[in-house]
């Protein structure tokens, strides 16, 4: 008998679950190995890459794939965290200027991310209250489009490559954090298609380095 190949099921995610909620729900509902390609924070919603069985092995090569998003900055408001799950505090300041840095950008990594240091995750280290020198790194914002602005929100499309931190990014105003955000795309993959389950070989046709991989 030849094995499951395994599959790739497009999600959306909604506001108030973690990525591994997520994983955990599918893992029970399918009762196959499970995992996923890009982690978002519990506050975001949209586009998760979910992979069903031996698509587990795909993994490598759909994390890198760039992003893009839609973004919303409160402005004349700051977050402890850059996002609606911190402390927040109203400053009545607005930013001078609302364009958002594109090209090479060195980000410091969140105390609230998932980057693992000292062999544990930051956001573990940060819900006990310890605070540690992240890394920094370069990420490429490709684009940061300004759709639309208010006296007290601004809205954006971000299209960046893959460990970017959207409300790092929004940061950059200053007086401003990551209100909302949702995930539109995955490399070639997008949200619309959500609920949609594509076999391995569809996938190699759509990320090519899957296909050279499978040879």
């Amino acid at each position: 008998m030849t094995a499951d190949p395994g599959t790739l099921l497009l999600y959306d995610k909604p506001a108030g679950v973690t990525s591994h909620d997520v994983v955990a729900k599918v893992r029970r509902e399918r009762g196959a190995k499970t995992g996923h390609a890009g982690t978002l924070d519990p506050f975001a919603t949209g586009l998760l890459l979910i992979l069903l069985g031996r698509a587990t092995r795909l993994q490598q090569f759909l994390v890198g794939l760039p992003k893009t998003y839609l973004a919303t900055a409160r402005l004349g408001w700051i977050s402890s965290t850059g996002d609606p799950d911190g402390e927040l505090t109203e400053t009545g300041r607005v930013p001078d200027s609302l364009e958002l840095p594109t090209g090479t950008v060195r980000q410091r990594v969140p105390m609230t991310s998932a980057v693992r240091v000292g062999g544990e995750r930051l956001y573990k280290k940060a819900h006990r209250g310890e605070v540690v020198e992240t890394p920094e790194r370069d990420v490429e914002v490709h684009r940061a489009e300004l759709l639309s602005s208010d006296s007290e929100r601004a809205h954006y499309e971000i299209e960046c490559s893959a460990g970017t931190y959207v409300r790092t990014l929004v940061e950059t105003l200053d007086d401003a954090y990551c209100e909302a955000l949702r995930r539109t795309a995955i490399g070639p993959f997008r949200v619309e298609e959500a609920g949609e389950e594509l076999p391995v070989e569809r996938v190699a046709e759509l990320v090519p380095r899957i296909a050279e991989a499978l040879r």
